[in-house]
């Protein structure tokens, strides 16, 4: 009887020290996924606002101050705000206990603001965030090292994940091993290197460098490239040949705030279209979808065909094909996803309110002109090199990419957007590798495993 007691004794701690090890696991794993979500999204925030399109204004105009100078700037909030939606142990992690930190590509270090990191910030934006959470009552697990502080009435967990913001602009200036960018559901909208509002270029063909970096904003109407609004239209004769694009430039021009594009030659089909909408496949569907197929890679000589076989603007219906698939992205019937102030003057920084036919509102989990994070009039549209004197419908050589938010279209197939972020590459960037992702700018965890 007595071997039994004792044995009993034995029995009943390992029994003890298990569930407290399995519960400090589970929390553990759950502070890490906290952590890492938190980075991604203050990462996102910092890839859809523009900074890395802001490089040598960013610390004195304010724009950088406006998105990441500290722990009441959006990005530190989105990352607290996703990481208190992550429980761990059954419990929020306090905001207090919610730290990030911005620096760059060498090293993160301890700083709350990105506004002293320096003009490499913009180059890879690094977010680091730490996640603790005290108060995980144990008493078996205490000596071991992943209990914090080691008491058995304020033990808890912590994890670390940092997020880099991946900028592609400009690799022909830095080593020959840079890696470009590769963004998939890419809008089949060929848009030549021509900045409507500058009247130059938006990309340097020979190295991915912005031509006019700034915010539009912040640094006066007609200078910087991000928040520019104008309107993409179809380099195509309307009325023309049912189902073929005429050319009416032999290469698209810009002109009192409007640019001109060539629809792309699409391969395979699109996914995620949305099932409420009547589309073709090819072009319209890869505009409403999200085409995954056809490749846009950087800096590849000649790699993408223009189709003048499809026409945007087209002859035999009502709304022709770019109307009636954006139209269908967008949720134009039910009410779109709008910038704040749309349709008046757009303010920085940007804030996305849900329109009455986004899927969170018609659900009813949101309230129409609630604040979001993301949207479908987000999109990825290619820049080519318009600088060869070849005309179209030549294959083109893609040197980088711009996201737009899809302000309106009209019957037309004419599409108002604003420019929110700016990617560039070089016909030198060397590698087979690839950096993918929706965004030309993406986002990506590089925590060490």
């Amino acid at each position: 009887m007595a071997i039994v007691a004792i044995s009993m004794v034995a029995i009943i701690s390992m029994a003890a020290l298990s569930i407290d090890l399995g519960t400090l696991y589970e929390a553990k794993a759950e502070a890490q996924r906290a952590a890492d979500a938190a980075a991604l999204a203050a990462a996102r925030v910092i890839s859809l606002e523009g900074i890395t399109g802001d490089p040598t204004l960013g610390p004195s105009d304010g724009s950088w101050t406006d998105i990441c100078g500290g722990a009441g700037s959006p990005a530190s909030l989105a990352a607290i705000n996703v990481a208190q939606q992550n429980p761990i142990g059954g419990a929020p992690a306090p905001a207090a206990n919610i730290n990030v930190y911005y620096g760059t590509s060498s090293g993160v270090g301890t700083s709350a603001s990105c506004t002293g990191a320096g003009l490499g910030f913009t180059v890879n934006p690094i977010v680091q965030v730490k996640v603790r959470q005290p108060n995980l009552p144990t008493f078996f697990a205490r000596v071991f090292s992943l209990i914090y502080k080691g008491t058995s009435v304020n033990s808890g967990v912590s994890a670390t994940a940092t997020a880099e913001v991946f900028n592609s602009s400009g690799s022909g200036s830095v080593a020959s091993g840079m890696i470009p960018v590769q963004p998939r559901c890419v809008k089949p909208w060929i848009i030549p290197n021509v900045d409507p509002e500058n009247s130059s270029t938006l990309l340097s063909a020979a190295t991915g460098t912005i031509t006019t970096p700034g915010i539009t904003q912040l640094a006066g109407k007609g200078f910087g490239v991000i928040g520019q609004t104008f309107n993409l239209n179809a380099d195509c004769v309307s009325p023309g040949t049912a189902g073929k694009c005429t050319l009416s430039n032999p290469t698209p021009q810009f002109a009192g705030g409007v640019l001109q594009y060539v629809p792309a030659l699409t391969s395979g089909a699109a996914v995620a279209v949305p099932s409420g909408c009547s589309l073709a496949a090819g072009y319209q569907s890869a505009i409403a979808g999200c085409d995954q197929s056809t490749v846009y890679a950087c800096g590849t000589p000649n790699g993408v065909q223009p189709d003048l076989n499809e026409n945007p603007v087209n002859p035999n219906a009502l709304t022709g094909d770019t109307a009636t698939a954006v139209e269908c992205l967008i949720n134009n019937g039910l009410g779109y996803d709008t910038l704040a102030s749309f349709p008046g003057p757009i303010v920085y920084p940007f804030q996305i309110q849900a329109g009455f036919g986004n899927p969170l509102v018609q659900a009813g989990l949101l309230s129409s002109n609630s604040l979001i994070t993301t949207s479908n009039n987000i999109v990825a549209i290619p820049i080519y090199d318009s600088s060869p004197t070849v005309p179209l419908p030549a294959n083109v050589t893609i040197i980088g990419y711009l996201q737009v938010f899809i302000n309106q279209v009209d019957r037309l197939g004419n599409v108002n957007v604003t420019v929110m972020n700016i990617a560039g590459c070089s016909n030198s960037a060397a590698g087979n590798s690839t950096v993918t992702g929706t965004s030309p700018v993406p986002i990506r965890l590089i925590t060490s495993p």
